[in-house]
């Protein structure tokens, strides 16, 4: 096992990811190397088909690389048979996508603790009631997904991410289907994790608000690299978007829905 740079949760060298064969070949990455750091929340950035969920799904080892090295958590995933890459991602990795993935007929408590049930391993009471606590659901416990609002169900599905507490949380889109205020709280929440649990968010966005409560900004165009921004904000985020040709023109930019204070807090 390569244990790479102990201060990387994840660690990409050169990574190729090609979709189809010969004439109907489709490069998605093209030798991308990077890494994310512990305790750190990365957003990842650039035009329809950049590669930005292709990314995210081989550093999460939901998809292996055509060439090139993953080490997620230490391991180098390709050297893990299926096995061994189910048990990394249900122990030490969180998944939180744009759609929630709740199955109807359990509670709130009971979709939360559903992977924990899974792994065998009883979920402790305490440990739920303060994931449920943590994201604003402890009033709602007993209730099912279909008496919930979508803001809500997105926070019965970060709850289950963190249940286990995974080193590694994997974001896709977690607030396009949401409102602002909620999307808001959602974020605060994610950065509240890395700031203060010392998990390494790694988020795929196309807001350049939502990008703006990360450390750091990656964009990609064509399956490359194309640039790092750290410390951003909506306005510096939008326009680096813009040289990359994401949006049509400046009237397609969108507007920053919050204000940032002098201190970097949002408002």
């Amino acid at each position: 096992m390569n244990t790479g740079d102990a201060m990387d949760a994840v660690g990409l060298t050169n990574v190729r990811k090609v979709y189809g064969k010969r004439d109907n070949e489709v490069v998605a990455l093209d030798g991308v190397t990077t890494q994310f750091r512990r305790g750190t929340f990365t957003a990842i950035m650039g035009p329809s088909g950049s590669g930005k969920s292709t990314l995210m799904q081989c550093a999460a080892g939901l998809d292996q690389p055509t060439s090139g090295s993953v080490l997620l958590e230490g391991h180098e995933i390709s050297e893990l048979d299926e096995t061994e890459l189910t048990k990394l991602r249900r122990d030490r990795i969180g998944f939180v996508f744009q759609s929630f993935n709740l199955l109807p007929v359990l509670t709130v408590r009971q979709n939360v603790t559903l992977p924990l049930r899974l792994a065998g391993r009883p979920p402790s009471r305490s440990r739920v009631s303060t994931v449920l606590d943590q994201v604003g659901l402890a009033q709602r416990s007993n209730h099912r997904p279909s008496e919930l609002s979508g803001g809500q169900q997105q926070r019965v599905a970060i709850a289950r991410a963190l249940i286990s507490e995974p080193a590694v949380l994997f974001a896709d889109e977690p607030t396009g289907a949401l409102d602002t205020r909620t999307a808001q709280d959602i974020l605060s929440l994610l950065r509240h994790s890395a700031q203060t649990a010392h998990q390494t968010i790694v988020m795929v966005t196309h807001d350049p608000v939502a990008a703006s409560y990360a450390d750091r900004v990656l964009f990609l165009a064509d399956g490359r690299l194309a640039g790092a921004l750290h410390a951003p904000t909506a306005e510096s985020v939008a326009e680096r978007m813009t040289h990359l040709g994401a949006f049509a023109d400046d009237r397609a930019l969108p507007l920053p829905r919050l204000e940032k204070t002098r201190g970097g807090q949002h408002r």
